[in-house]
């Protein structure tokens, strides 16, 4: 997907601060989580908990909701950078919809 999206940066940005508000991550700051690292499995050490509470707070901000027999829900959820570009994308698609 491409870096192109517009306000993906923004998005970015939001993410990270709702990852930190959503799970309570005091000691970080939102300069300090890279949008290319993993969310689970090493990176920033979320788990599958953590997954279910991340997709209701982004449908509660976004609007969107998650489908979980959707097979590409795991590559959307790899890290910011690819949340961002979905939510864009989706965000982008519902307009021309509108």
């Amino acid at each position: 997907m491409p870096d192109s999206l517009p306000y993906k940066d923004q998005l970015e940005a939001e993410l990270k601060r709702l990852i930190i508000e959503t799970f309570d991550l005091v000691e970080i700051q939102a300069d300090e989580i890279n949008s290319y690292d993993l969310l689970f499995a090493g990176g920033i050490g979320l788990d599958s908990i953590d997954a279910l509470e991340l997709g209701l707070a982004i449908k509660n901000q976004y609007g969107i909701s998650i489908d979980p027999s959707d097979k590409r829900v795991q590559q959307y959820f790899s890290s910011i950078s690819s949340l961002a570009e979905w939510i864009a994308e989706w965000q982008n698609y519902n307009n021309r919809l509108s």
